[in-house]
């Protein structure tokens, strides 16, 4: 036995490796694009189908093997039309070289001057206690949310953002996503929450923030129309009643760069 695990390893060669590395690390990409979509529920049924049929063949169940062989065709096929978005995504980062990094920004003044916009409107939607529902895209593709609303692809800055909120703007009521250093989409409906346990205070715009916050990697950021509060929401969790600068650490930290993507928003909070 081990005479001949000696010998497979002798047989295995750099290119192998390199080979092996490649794929490991494709799969990887692809899982960060589509993990949080509805896609990665397609993905969990094939494998599943996949486990079935396997053990449907070994206990020699002909009929149980043959549909299950069939409905794995029809997933097989449904593949290029669920995955649609993802695959849109896909090719639009390999386009701008940021398929094989996490690339959310071409350098450390973009990234901290969106910050301080986003700071800055938040401020005036505050104090004017206009609502708003900001989605900050990270590793999760949210293409298949930003279709929904209306494409905008402009520079992330502070009067955009007033404008797209004001009471009068027709995308007021809905979501406006950002992606990278740019203003993505707005008017973009998001999935609610479904948690029985949530404070009646909260309205729709609060649990449109955190349904799609337990979809994806998002953080989604909340002005209340009623109050004027500044609330939070990252992994399906809400904290409110931020002010401006704890706003703009949090942000530092969820979203500016990888040194501080690893640390979770409720580590900040605990004060680690």
């Amino acid at each position: 036995m081990w005479e001949g695990l000696t010998n497979l390893f002798a047989q295995i060669t750099f290119i192998d490796i390199f080979d092996i590395s490649l794929v490991a690390f494709l799969f990887y990409r692809l899982t960060l694009l589509i993990r949080g979509t509805r896609a990665i529920q397609l993905l969990k049924g094939l494998f599943v189908l996949l486990i079935a049929m396997v053990l449907s063949d070994r206990m020699q169940l002909t009929t149980i093997n043959f549909l299950l062989e069939q409905a794995m065709t029809v997933g097989i096929v449904a593949i290029p039309i669920v995955f649609q978005p993802e695959l849109r995504r896909a090719l639009e980062q390999l386009g701008r070289g940021k398929f094989f990094g996490d690339g959310l920004f071409s350098g450390d003044e973009d990234r901290t001057q969106a910050i301080k916009e986003l700071k800055k409107a938040a401020k005036v939607l505050q104090t004017r206690k206009i609502g708003a529902l900001i989605v900050i895209e990270r590793k999760t593709g949210l293409s298949d949310i930003t279709e929904t609303g209306i494409q905008i692809n402009g520079k992330i800055s502070a009067e955009l953002i007033i404008n797209v909120f004001m009471p009068l703007s027709p995308l007021h009521d809905g979501a406006l996503v950002l992606r990278e250093n740019h203003v993505k989409a707005a008017g973009c409906y998001l999935p609610l929450t479904e948690k029985p346990d949530l404070s009646k205070e909260l309205g729709t715009r609060h649990r449109a923030a955190i349904g799609i916050t337990e979809n994806s990697d998002a953080i989604s950021l909340i002005i209340s129309e009623e109050t004027g509060a500044i609330s939070l929401a990252e992994g399906g969790k809400l904290t409110r009643y931020l002010d401006e600068d704890e706003l703009e650490s949090l942000l530092i930290k969820l979203w500016g760069g990888h040194e501080h993507q690893s640390k979770s928003f409720w580590q900040w909070r605990l004060g680690n």
